[in-house]
């Protein structure tokens, strides 16, 4: 299969150059323009996805190769931008940044090369000149494999700046396809782990939003940016297929039976027997209720979910059902799962412990075995209490706000069997919070790490798997799978 889909990726030199405002403004741009746009996001930034749903009707969709693996971000871009009629691409960091001592690896270069997409340079002119064409040769010449289709300048300062920036371009043969003013620049509230998510901010983002679509049609040259999309190569691979990626590997080949036995290492097969079904790891399923219903955790203190995340649940046959946990004061009917992501649970920590009702609910579902999986905000909010405020209490952990921040990618493997994973399993994830848990005693942890440096993390206790490492499923479809088929059977 070839996905022909037009295609940009918006990078920069480095981080806070502008690539959100740029990218964000460029869909909703393109957007009001009848275009169908698909948004994508490079990293395992959740936030910035949110702004690009709200710019384009779709779901904002992230492009990882170190959680996901190089091979299948040109599958998953194609599931994503399936119907679409152009895609845009907002970078992470610097263009060559990536995951630290791994190379290129996860860098935006790295996915704009694997998409075969053209890169559109977003660069802060707020306090230069002439040097501009010294820095922009520079990342064009720096690796040939990565096409610079053009430059986008930002916070220019007048007629005269933006005049002397254009004669020192012109020396290095990249067309400036915009020019954005310091004077117009769309202002976007921040706090400790990044911009301020739009579940949060309501009215204010939509506003946000249209602002930063207004300025990049103002400021850009929008024929010329989708002309260079058009330019992109076609992609040659097959569309991620969540229905695919559910379905087993087949196991290894057993060895040839040795002569005179029916079966090396093991007695004789029963005559008529059917071999096992790959697709049931627990064995037989029980009779299908009508309903199996996984419920997420949602609403303004729990807004970093993957979109494939869901799709996998849906597939292996749960009714995904989102809730809030500020407002609802019971999971939704016939609860047999229970997924919490991350979030912000530590601005809404008053909230949160207010709603009592939910939290007993929780616990309840915990305790009776239920299969749980949380993640960073989700394991803060199963804890005991999170700054002195009473949490779910499903863990005898203590979590507080902390003045260091934990930010990095790992590498873990799961120390036990759990309802999301069974022992050995190996997963990449990503940490990012300002929070410490301690814990009490007597659970055991769900992973084991190994850099930056050795150290297990996390809860296992009944069906509760509860850890601080974000994951990404699509890397590892079976923890869906097996999740779902505990919820059937627990």
């Amino acid at each position: 299969m070839v996905s022909s889909v037009p295609r940009l990726v918006i990078a920069a030199p480095s981080s806070g150059s502008g690539k959100t405002t740029v990218a964000t403004g460029l869909m909703a741009a393109l957007s009001a323009r009848g275009f169908a746009v698909s948004p994508h996001k490079v990293g395992p930034d959740y936030i910035d996805p949110g702004y690009h749903s709200l710019a384009t009707g779709r779901v904002g969709r992230n492009l990882d190769a170190y959680l996901c693996g190089p091979e299948l971000i040109a599958p998953l871009f194609a599931h994503g931008a399936d119907g679409c009629d152009i895609a845009v691409v907002e970078g992470v960091m610097g263009l060559y940044d990536g995951a630290a001592g791994e190379g290129e690896l996860a860098s935006t270069a790295q996915v704009a090369k694997l998409l075969r997409a053209p890169v559109v340079l977003v660069v802060d002119a707020s306090s230069q000149s002439r040097s501009v064409a010294a820095l922009v040769h520079g990342f064009v010449s720096w690796d040939p494999e990565v096409r610079v289709g053009g430059v986008i300048l930002n916070k220019v300062a007048s007629d005269r700046h933006e005049g002397l920036l254009r004669e020192a371009l012109e020396s290095v043969g990249v067309p400036v396809l915009g020019v954005l003013r310091r004077a117009a620049q769309v202002e976007t509230p921040a706090r400790h782990l990044g911009l301020v998510p739009v579940a949060e901010r309501g009215s204010l983002a939509v506003e946000a939003v249209a602002a930063m679509g207004a300025q990049v049609a103002d400021g850009c040259d929008l024929p010329a940016l989708v002309a260079l999309a058009r330019s992109a190569g076609p992609l040659a691979c097959a569309a991620w297929d969540v229905g695919e990626a559910l379905v087993p590997s087949p196991p290894p080949p057993l060895p040839s039976p040795t002569p005179g036995s029916a079966r090396a290492g093991g007695p004789p097969s029963s005559p008529g027997a059917s071999p096992p079904d790959p697709r049931r790891p627990f064995g037989p399923r029980p009779r299908t209720p009508d309903r199996l219903v996984v419920a997420v955790a949602g609403g303004s203190a729990f807004t970093f979910s993957y979109a494939e995340h869901g799709e996998l649940l849906a597939a292996a046959g749960a009714e995904v059902v989102v809730f809030d946990p500020l407002r609802d004061e019971e999971l939704p009917e016939g609860t047999a799962g229970l997924v919490i992501g991350g979030g912000f649970p530590e601005v809404y920590a008053s909230e949160l412990s207010a709603n009592e009702a939910l939290r007993e609910a929780v616990a309840e579902l915990a305790l009776s075995g239920a299969p749980v999986a949380a993640e960073c905000a989700g394991l803060l909010y199963l804890s005991r209490e999170l700054d002195g405020l009473p949490m779910c209490g499903v863990l005898d952990a203590s979590a507080r706000m902390s003045e260091r921040l934990t930010l990095g990618y790992r590498d873990a493997v799961a120390v036990g069997d759990s309802a999301l994973a069974g022992a050995g399993t190996r997963m990449r994830g990503h940490e990012f919070h300002r929070t410490v848990v301690e814990p009490g005693a007597g659970d055991s942890p769900a992973w084991g790490m190994r850099a930056p440096e050795r150290r297990v993390e996390g809860f296992v206790q009944r069906g509760v798997h509860a850890s601080y490492l974000h994951t990404h499923w699509a890397s590892g479809p079976g923890v869906a799978r097996r999740f779902v088929e505990r919820c059937r059977t627990s």
